[in-house]
């Protein structure tokens, strides 16, 4: 009864769907009316402290986000300079067009406000001067750009304090950086880290309460399953996560995707991972654009909000992996009537060109503050070594804070795509793994190698466990689930084996840690995930490998490994030690029994303890509580279990 007909010519529909098309048209006809551009003032907000985030808006030249003449994108070069009094600090901050400074909640898409945010390394008093110029392309390196007055040269001061925050909070240990090693290290506390957390959704951005968010095209089947559609993530399971306190935008939108972030970061683990950008691609439903089809003008509102999410997530203590495109549309995916021409989705075709130097430059102006990120150049990357290397370099050249950059690619073309980036060739800080669950350690270690011999080692995660159709499987129990996920060969696994081989496997071969992906056949699957709690034991083994190399003051940055001493040459999946040699030795056992490490390069004695992965808690007495160096040594039985997986302790007295 409630169908009549729409305004503006969009034919029939309820009375709802009219208050919305009306609503929008009024919208349409009233943002394109030209106001009188901003005075220059600048404010600065947020919290004056250490590694918080502080925000500094002028009020700038009127514009609109899909204005193309000027194009507030690419036409206007906003940088603010902050220099540390001491002189040692000095931080170039590309900023943006941010509509009327409050697009999170307005869903604005005009104004005079223009941000940059900074998070400060040092306390103390730092100075800060605007650069404002406009020209054809100025964002991008256009040539002819000129300064605008009365913007160009605001300057000013600020006065920071040091951090008020602890615990899990990013901010109270400062950024984390690439420092030539191969885990990362806070830059305030000194701490190493070791990551683990979700790799699935991949379209986690794909959220209902997003700004111009829509379903994405259906894509054909694969083999064993039927076509699905790609809609958009609510996170329903989490709205009980979501707590008084937490932000929202938009009178109360957010609370799921919010809840989900809090739920990871109270399971102890620490990262999670999305793609920005994959039209064209599973999903086909994540974009920064106000259109996916026009790449020079960019949503404010939209990403304000993804910017609300993010700053949370660095609040709880969680790492943010950027995965900028996948392989459907990064370049080579050619047509599918045989032409050359690169898929329409693809920035400037996989070269370094208008659309992918804005792209980067916006994900980098809005969200470069957080503390604890890596951009991953491409899932499944297909771009050549050139395009790799193009990319990477605008990135470390335009990022203010030098975050790690990483690329991932299919397993079997590893050797294609990374050998020829190690060393100097590239500016890559690491690698982000695809391989078989069980082997995770032997591929980890073949990197880590292979770039501490180029003379640059990366920084190496697990980050992908094949096969596709399976990645880590849901909890026994969780929606009728067996517990066995069962490959094509009808050999099967479960999550214990995803623990020995894949989170220790990893970690046991120097790795930087796991991100957890989903596969695309089981239940809460990597492209349609709305309950983490699926996979909520796996958490759980995730949290007590971490809390054991906490809790213990195990050095594993500066452990290399070392099956060889446990009679593992071939590094497989048998047991596995790393080692700081005559310091510390970790034995990992994943099935359990007697073992023994070869001390003959030591001295000494060393006492001997058992760590439980599957339970935690503290460290134990086996048969043997002390070996002395010098030779190979029995480590003794485990205390219980003797056929479960331990890790034995071996430290010097």
């Amino acid at each position: 009864m409630d169908h009549r007909p729409l305004p503006g010519g969009y034919g029939f529909g309820s009375s709802s769907l009219a208050k919305w098309i009306e609503a929008n048209l009024e919208k349409d006809r009233t943002a394109r009316i030209r106001r009188p551009d901003g005075d220059g003032s600048v404010t600065v907000t947020g919290e004056l402290k250490q590694w918080h985030k502080v925000t500094l808006t002028l009020d700038g030249p009127f514009a609109h986000e899909r204005d193309t003449a000027p194009n507030p994108f690419t036409d206007y070069a906003f940088t603010v300079v902050f220099v540390h009094e001491s002189g040692e600090s000095r931080h170039g901050i590309p900023g943006y067009f941010a509509a009327d400074g409050d697009a999170a909640n307005t869903s604005a898409e005009s104004g005079t406000q223009w941000r940059a945010h900074f998070a400060p390394d040092k306390p103390g008093r730092w100075s800060y001067s605007v650069s404002f110029s406009k020209g054809a392309q100025a964002a991008i390196g256009g040539n002819d750009s000129q300064p605008v007055a009365p913007y160009d040269g605001r300057s000013g001061s600020i006065d920071v304090a040091p951090t008020d925050k602890t615990g899990r909070d990013f901010r109270g240990q400062g950024r984390l950086c690439y420092v030539g090693r191969h885990h990362l290290q806070f830059a305030g506390s000194g701490r190493y880290f070791l990551k683990a957390g979700a790799d699935s959704p991949e379209t986690l951005l794909a959220y209902t309460d997003f700004d111009g968010t829509a379903p994405g095209r259906k894509r054909a089947a694969r083999d064993g399953e039927a076509a699905p559609t790609q809609g958009l993530h609510r996170f329903e399971p989490h709205l009980r996560d979501w707590k008084t306190g937490d932000p929202t935008w938009r009178g109360g939108k957010g609370k799921g995707l919010i809840g989900a972030l809090n739920y990871l970061a109270g399971k102890g683990v620490n990262a999670f991972s999305f793609l920005t950008y994959n039209r064209g691609g599973d999903g086909d439903n994540v974009w920064p654009f106000t259109d996916p089809a026009d790449k020079l003008h960019y949503d404010c509102s939209k990403l304000d909000q993804w910017g609300v999410v993010f700053d949370h997530a660095t609040a709880q203590g969680l790492y943010l992996h950027f995965k900028l495109q996948e392989t459907e549309m990064d370049d080579n995916r050619r047509g599918t009537d045989g032409s050359n021409a690169p898929v329409p989705e693809s920035l400037d075709g996989g070269v370094l060109g208008p659309e992918r130097k804005l792209y980067c430059r916006e994900l980098i102006a809005r969200f470069a503050h957080n503390l604890a990120l890596n951009w991953n150049l491409g899932e499944e990357n297909t771009q050549s070594t050139r395009e790799i290397v193009d990319m990477a370099r605008y990135i470390h050249e335009t990022d203010p804070y030098r975050h790690p950059i990483v690329v991932h690619t299919y397993p079997n073309q590893q050797d294609k795509v990374y050998a020829p980036l190690l060393g100097t060739n590239s500016p890559l800080t690491g690698v982000s793994l695809q391989n078989a669950w069980n082997a995770a350690h032997r591929q980890t270690l073949k990197w880590i190698r292979a770039s501490a011999e180029a003379g640059r080692p990366w920084v190496v995660a697990n980050d992908e466990q094949n096969d596709a159709s399976l990645g880590v499987p849901p909890d026994p129990g969780y929606e009728g689930f067996s517990g066995k996920a069962r490959h094509g060969d009808g050999k099967e696994y479960d999550l214990d084996d995803i623990r020995k081989h894949c989170l220790w496997g990893t970690l046991m071969a120097g790795g930087a840690g796991v991100e957890y992906y989903f596969g695309y056949s089981l239940p809460q699957n990597d492209l349609t995930c709305e309950d983490w709690r699926s996979r909520d034991r796996t958490w759980d083994s995730c949290r007590i490998a971490l809390g054991f190399f906490g809790a213990n003051s195990i050095p594993f940055w500066d452990m290399t490994n070392a099956d060889e001493l446990v009679g593992n040459p071939t590094h497989d999946n048998s047991r596995y030690c790393l080692a700081k040699l005559g310091q510390i030795y970790l034995v990992y056992l994943p099935h359990g029994g007697p073992a023994e490490l070869d001390l003959a390069g030591a001295q000494g004695m060393y006492g001997v303890k058992w760590f439980n992965p599957r339970t935690g808690g503290a460290l134990r007495a086996g048969s043997r509580a002390t070996v002395r160096g010098g030779g190979k040594v029995s480590l003794g039985e485990p205390p219980a279990e003797p056929d479960a997986d331990w890790l034995v302790m071996v430290r010097a007295e």
